[in-house]
């Protein structure tokens, strides 16, 4: 499993291993204190043995660049938070099929309705659900039915129905 941060942050962990072993600690010693497996640290002193600290060195990340840059979500969050009807469309719930025709509208980038949902994951939203509620529901009316009328209405069974084997 991949730790924690970013490319640089972890770049900067294996640059403090590596001057510890170069100090001559040793491989568990220097996992503990950066917080790495000893087989990790163990491949960074190969690493560091063959090819210096260059080696160490942060890849670049592979496959396709985002289409929206880290500006252009954030202009898609703000343009989010102000709700579809403001965007133009005739309710107030979000689809993937809005997100989309949305980020083709303002950015001029086509996304298929089930990718939207991974940039949406990357900006930190989630899926959320409408409550199927009436607006016009009446929580007094509907408790005083629980309480007062359903018990009248509920059949209940016979009496002495509950010891009967048949």
């Amino acid at each position: 499993m991949r730790p924690k941060g970013s490319a640089e942050v972890l770049e900067e962990r294996r640059r403090i291993a590596a001057r510890m072993l170069q100090a001559g600690k040793g491989v568990r010693e220097v996992a503990r204190l950066v917080g790495a497996s000893p087989g990790s640290v163990s491949r960074w002193k190969k690493a560091l043995e063959q090819g210096g600290m260059e080696a160490l060195k942060a890849k670049p990340h592979p496959g396709r660049p985002p289409k929206l840059s880290e500006e252009q979500k954030q202009e898609l969050a703000a343009i989010l938070r102000q709700g579809p009807m403001a965007a133009g469309f005739p309710t107030d719930l979000w689809t993937l099929k809005r997100v989309a025709a949305v980020i083709e509208r303002h950015f001029g980038v086509k996304y298929h309705p089930s990718h939207v949902w991974k940039v949406l994951r990357s900006m930190g939203w989630s899926a959320q659900k409408p409550e199927r509620r009436a607006r016009e529901r009446d929580e007094a009316a509907i408790r005083h039915w629980r309480e007062k009328t359903w018990p009248q209405v509920k059949k209940s069974p016979p009496r002495g129905a509950e010891h009967r084997i048949d």
